[in-house]
């Protein structure tokens, strides 16, 4: 598990550039994930690691295509200090699990490894041995997130087809 780092108002325009929103699939958004301010990440990341970010990730334009890329790389969750509410409502519709808690960041340094509760909210930093506490999900936001989005969790409720 690697820890990927970046500061404020990461927007979805940094997450994924606009030039690739019609790409076919969310592997082809994967490929360019990040790729104006980390052009390695989309290369170099694999399934389970973290992001960890300052306040208001994802901010900008309301386009899901950024959390659907993000989880496409594999990427476990986003732990930031805050998210654009737009982002943090998109990421839940397509079960992305992201966690806000300011003191995780401020306490997490590149190559610390990380383990994350998201039905406690426990944020835990096995390199130091700190332990933080997020708001944890929901019942029902868990079950959006355990059904892979909102569309899954109502089909398995049988609310949609």
């Amino acid at each position: 598990m690697k820890l990927y780092q970046y500061g404020d108002n990461v927007d979805t325009d940094v997450i994924i550039p606009a030039r690739y929103l019609n790409a076919p699939d969310e592997k082809s958004l994967a490929s360019h994930c990040m790729e104006d301010i980390d052009d390695k990440f989309a290369s170099t990341v694999e399934p389970g690691d973290i992001i960890v970010a300052g306040s208001n990730f994802g901010c900008g334009s309301s386009r899901e295509h950024a959390p659907i890329s993000i989880k496409a790389c594999g990427v476990k969750c986003v732990i930031a200090k805050s998210f654009a509410r737009i982002f943090y409502r998109n990421a839940i519709n397509i079960g992305f699990p992201i966690m806000e808690c300011p003191e995780a960041v401020d306490g997490i340094s590149a190559g610390d490894k990380v383990s994350v509760d998201f039905a406690t909210g426990v944020i835990v930093n096995k390199t130091t041995g700190a332990r933080f506490q997020a708001a944890p999900f929901p019942a029902f936001v868990n079950g959006i997130i355990e059904h892979g989005g909102l569309l899954n969790s109502l089909k398995a409720r049988g609310v949609a087809k």
